[in-house]
């Protein structure tokens, strides 16, 4: 988790559309809103896996309730379906802006009412809409490691903030998933004598108080906070991912030489035949 609070603001000219120069696609974002939108459709089977969001979100709420200070307007970057609006309280904020790349995701508890102002934006994390020095505070949570250009939306997070405005966030950190992970990889050595890459990539403490920095934040903050969840076996742990919209969304350039699926029918061999083959 990291916190900080802006002190001075570099003067920027336009909307606050900021790319740096060394992005590199590590996401496939279209696969990313596939997975949101399939998991916010099945709306029981999604509310059931919320306990992980809603607790970090808990805590990304908690820490905006440390700062004395009334908060007018508060955009909810990577909102899902409003894990942190949960918690909000009109001690906190007057409104809440939730914005997230997955309207069928912003929209799965829209019935529900909550003691402030709620707004739903269709927003993509990677190209923010807002007007430099509007925005009394920023949070997310969960929501920027699958952002391509982490730099580049931290500055536009930056630029939309007052001075002296305020940004509170959560991500999954370099250790997230190692039992699954190295699991995964064991196997594949002894199967396939190498291995691929089954998690996607997640940015460290050390790798977010350098890229904050370079964002221009100031008085930044970086804790690191670990929650242990038991699984019966990795089936149950990738089935709740799935259901959560988290799983992996490694993207590839397409080309000449990437490898493809076989057309239908085209298989010259039985699968059943082979099976039904008996060892002399």
């Amino acid at each position: 988790m990291f916190a900080t609070t802006i002190r001075q603001l570099t003067r920027q000219t336009g909307r606050n559309y900021v790319t740096t120069s060394q992005a590199f696609n590590v996401f496939d974002r279209k696969a990313k809103l596939l997975q949101k939108d399939r998991a916010a459709s099945n709306v029981e089977e999604s509310r059931t896996v919320d306990y992980l969001k809603d607790e970090i979100a808990a805590r990304v709420a908690d820490r905006l309730l440390d700062i004395k200070r009334d908060f007018d307007t508060v955009v909810d970057l990577g909102s899902g379906c409003g894990h942190i609006v949960k918690h909000a309280t009109k001690d906190m904020m007057k409104k809440l802006i939730m914005c997230d790349m997955s309207e069928k995701s912003l929209n799965r508890d829209f019935n529900v009412s909550y003691p402030i102002e709620v707004e739903r934006r269709v927003v993509d994390e990677e190209l923010l809409p807002f007007e430099e020095n509007s925005l009394d505070a920023v949070v997310s949570s969960l929501s920027l490691n699958w952002v391509n250009d982490l730099p580049g939306a931290l500055i536009q997070i930056k630029n939309s903030l007052k001075p002296d405005g305020v940004f509170i966030g959560a991500m999954f950190g370099g250790d997230t998933l190692f039992e699954l992970r190295t699991s995964l990889q064991l196997a594949e050595v002894e199967r396939e004598s190498g291995i691929s890459p089954r998690v996607s990539p997640m940015a460290d403490s050390s790798d977010m108080s350098r890229i904050l920095t370079r964002a221009g934040f100031t008085l930044t903050t970086v804790d690191v906070d670990e929650i242990q969840v038991n699984y019966p076996s990795a089936f149950e742990l990738m089935q709740d991912l799935r259901s959560m919209g988290e799983s992996n969304a490694i993207g590839w350039k397409p080309s000449e030489n990437t490898p493809s699926p076989k057309k239908r029918g085209s298989a010259n061999a039985s699968l059943k035949d082979i099976l039904d083959v008996k060892p002399e």
